[in-house]
């Protein structure tokens, strides 16, 4: 087992792709266990054959067609009337347009590259910094994956057996924090250092503006709704309300607000069909890299490891924060939810942890490794959209990732923010 760990980590180090080092490193270790490389494919073809998995592929398409089909600009126009005015309120309102946009994506990739694109050029004509409007976008996109609907958290609720919806109904406040405290900070850093504009409005004002763009965003903000009501009220499953998410988005991008053309189809599918084949070859390739730890028995390992430095459910979800977010650093998220979540989620129902509450905060501390080099998806997003370096970036980026540990300890260890739920 040792020896496929060690594997890994040194093919990440080369710059092996995800996939194929997930795929290579259980190999030795099938060998010596005289296991034929036949179960190779048949173990990846097992964990793909999954209902809830076809709702990766559909919600990507959705957020595509989101990002291409206006949805995004009209939201962020609603987060502009919400708080624009005030000073720093930009940067706020890339935040709530950000929040608005998790609730309709599922993506935190797709939802960087959405608001960022148009929210960090003009954050910038409004004398924002280009690094701490970059810094802005990235740490808000990682409420993709924490509000619902999530691709990990589905991911996640495959591979545990943990309900979906559970999961979504749990990823609501924990993101609401999050988004609420990354408001604040930008407001607070905005008035000390001079960053953006002030405008004088009146109440009239302020109310005509927000009606106003609310009607424009009223039909993209019933996506959410139509998703998470289908779900919670039992009229559908996540992977059919990701195909109500294609449709609904399809209809309001082609016929409502005809922003995307028949012509564009071909190319939307195409990226989409290409982003979806590789989040389904990193599943395929690490269920086989999760089945050579079973056949060593690593969650067991794990598990007495763990409890052999403590049996307190508060030091064990210590250690867990720890250990997740340093593998956050080097690991792609759902590589690291393959890997670690059949080994972490057993010990934590054993000692009495939640495990809807336990998979937020798998969730949660991965998504903060989005944000952190150095293979933090959200930073070489946003680098690419600002045009700036990742060392520019370190500066302001820091106060944002202070700020986001200081949320994950409030979800872990805050209750107040569980019973209302379960």
């Amino acid at each position: 087992m040792l020896s496929a760990v060690f594997i890994l980590l040194m093919l990440f180090a080369i710059s092996i792709p995800v996939a194929l080092s997930l795929g290579i490193a259980p190999l030795p270790a099938l060998m010596d266990k005289g296991i034929p490389l036949v179960a190779v494919p048949q173990t990846m073809f097992e964990a793909m054959d999954s209902f809830a998995l076809m709702a990766v592929p559909f919600f990507v398409l959705a957020g595509r067609l989101m990002q291409t089909g206006g949805i995004a600009r009209r939201l962020i126009d609603l987060g502009l009337a919400l708080i624009g005015w005030v000073k720093g309120g930009l940067g706020g309102a890339a935040v709530l347009t950000t929040m608005f946009f998790s609730t309709i994506c599922g993506s935190s990739s797709a939802t960087t590259a959405a608001i960022g694109s148009v929210m960090i050029p003009e954050m910038e004509r409004k004398g924002y910094p280009r690094p701490f409007a970059a810094s802005v976008i990235a740490s808000s996109g990682e409420l993709g994956v924490i509000l619902p609907p999530s691709v990990p958290m589905i991911i996640y609720a495959m591979l545990t057996g943990t309900s979906v919806a559970s999961l979504f109904v749990g990823g609501i406040l924990p993101g609401l924090l999050i988004a609420s405290s990354l408001i604040i900070t930008i407001l607070i850093l905005s008035r000390i250092h001079g960053y953006g504009e002030a405008a004088s409005v009146t109440p009239g004002e302020w109310l005509r503006g927000v009606w106003r763009a609310l009607c424009q965003a009223s039909l993209s903000l019933l996506m959410p709704v139509i998703i998470l009501g289908g779900i919670y009220g039992g009229f559908f499953t996540a992977t059919e309300a990701a195909v109500v998410a294609v449709a609904y988005a399809f209809l309001l991008g082609v016929f409502v607000y005809r922003e995307i053309s028949l012509k564009e189809l071909p190319a939307i599918l195409w990226s989409s069909a290409v982003t979806s084949a590789i989040v389904l070859l990193i599943v395929g390739f690490a269920s086989v890299f999760a089945y050579v730890l079973s056949l060593y028995q690593a969650p067991q390992q794990v598990a007495r490891m763990l409890l052999g430095v403590s049996d307190n459910p508060l030091v064990f979800l210590l250690l867990v924060n720890i250990a997740l977010l340093v593998i956050g650093l080097f690991m792609e998220t759902f590589a690291a939810i393959l890997i670690l979540a059949p080994v972490l989620a057993p010990v934590a129902i054993s000692l009495g942890i939640d495990p809807v509450h336990f998979g937020v905060i798998v969730i949660v501390n991965l998504a903060i490794g989005m944000v952190t080099p150095p293979v933090g998806v959200n930073l070489f997003l946003v680098c690419g959209i600002a045009n700036v370096t990742m060392e520019r970036l370190m500066r302001p980026l820091s106060i944002f990732l202070a700020v986001l540990l200081c949320d994950l300890m409030i979800i872990t260890y805050v209750p107040v923010l569980w019973p209302a739920l379960f």
